[in-house]
């Protein structure tokens, strides 16, 4: 795998690496590889899409979507005015497990275990309300 020289000078000013910082990272064949794997997805958004909700408290709803893009940022203008942080909280996983399956070359929509729920247990069990949510992974659109 080939990763142009115009990537690593980008990766470099990104992140601030120093000289030094920047020999080691480039050292590292797992590096390699993710930045040979991240163009494709670059080109994907990551959706969360609640799938069940009740008595929530931020009012999250069946059909609410927190769109990501392929890195894992939140991208606050496509999604609710408001999100339940405990919410949020729960999906780095999910995220983390698509990154990592695009970077097996398996379709990351392949994940067999891909729900989470917030830690609120509802009312049933002595907390206020309960959300799941499921992700899923789809072409950026242009």
């Amino acid at each position: 795998m080939e990763v142009d020289e115009s990537v690593w000078q980008y990766i470099q000013k990104h992140l601030g690496y120093s000289d030094g910082e920047m020999k080691k990272f480039r050292e590292n064949p797992r590096n390699v590889h993710v930045l040979a794997k991240a163009p494709e997805l670059m080109n994907k958004t990551i959706i969360v899409e609640v799938v069940e909700s009740k008595n929530c408290n931020s009012h999250h709803k069946v059909g609410d979507k927190f769109f990501f893009d392929g890195a894992g940022n939140l991208l606050t203008k496509k999604c609710p005015k408001r999100i339940c942080i405990y919410a949020l909280a729960q999906l780095p996983q999910l995220i983390f497990a698509a990154n990592e399956l695009v970077y097996a070359g398996v379709d990351p929509n392949e994940m067999r275990f891909k729900r989470a729920g917030c830690f609120d247990v509802g009312v049933d069990c002595g907390g206020w309300g309960h959300i799941v949510m499921e992700i899923r992974v789809e072409e950026r659109q242009k």
